[in-house]
């Protein structure tokens, strides 16, 4: 039994090795290392991956980001996923008390619907808090602000934003350093591209250039 063992775990060993070494041979042109072992992995799981988009992670085939949700606009209004329906939206989560990464990731999303001129109108720009303790429906509205006049800051109780961010795979946690007296959010930091049909198209990573979203995501309402 234990022989068995030995031997399954020295084959997945090896595969995962022979994958790894596939992946970085076979990387298309500024493709991650990382992006191209999972697109490997996802055509040996019969889940076929297409090669990420300038700017972009296109999602791979039966995953699904998104769904269902009900928060609480910057307003105060109530707004479901129903609210945005026939139009695109780019959306990210964070909070207002983050320090550096947020705020630069939503000057980015600005900063992209400006360049796409006329076309940026079609995209609503979203910001869900992931800290609904202090991002108070003021604290959002004076944030979202600073930001774009046609940002949507979204808000809710900790129930209804846990639900939000497991339909998006968002991960969050408080933390407290020791040096600081209030806590901080560790969370990921991706911009979703969601189209007018409510589905998840792109995924951007953290750094991503306004001039590369404003790109895919004006090459993506070309295609619908």
């Amino acid at each position: 039994m234990i022989r068995a063992v030995r031997l399954a775990s020295l084959a997945l060993a090896l595969l995962l090795a022979g994958l790894w070494a596939v992946a970085w041979f076979g990387r298309a042109p500024g493709e991650s290392l990382a992006d191209a072992f999972l697109r490997r992995v996802a055509v040996l799981t019969g889940m076929d991956m297409p090669a990420p988009s300038a700017g972009g992670i296109q999602l791979a085939q039966g995953v699904v980001l998104g769904g269902p949700f009900t928060l609480t606009d910057h307003t105060g209004r109530a707004v479901t996923e129903r609210d945005f329906a026939g139009r695109a939206v780019l959306l990210y989560f964070g909070y207002t008390y983050c320090p550096d990464v947020c705020p630069t990731e939503l000057g980015t999303i600005a900063a992209a619907l400006d360049a796409m001129g006329p076309a940026g109108e079609r995209v609503t720009p979203v910001f869900v808090t992931i800290d609904p303790e202090r991002d108070t429906q003021a604290a959002l509205a004076d944030y979202v602000s600073r930001f774009h006049p046609r940002m949507v800051g979204l808000t809710g109780t900790a129930e209804q934003i846990a639900q939000a961010a497991r339909a998006y795979r968002v991960y969050y946690a408080k933390v407290r350093p020791r040096d600081l007296g209030d806590y901080l959010m560790d969370h990921s930091s991706f911009i979703y591209f969601v189209g007018p049909d409510g589905r998840v198209r792109s995924l951007f990573r953290p750094e991503t250039t306004p001039e590369a979203i404003a790109a895919a995501v004006a090459a993506q309402l070309r295609a619908l």
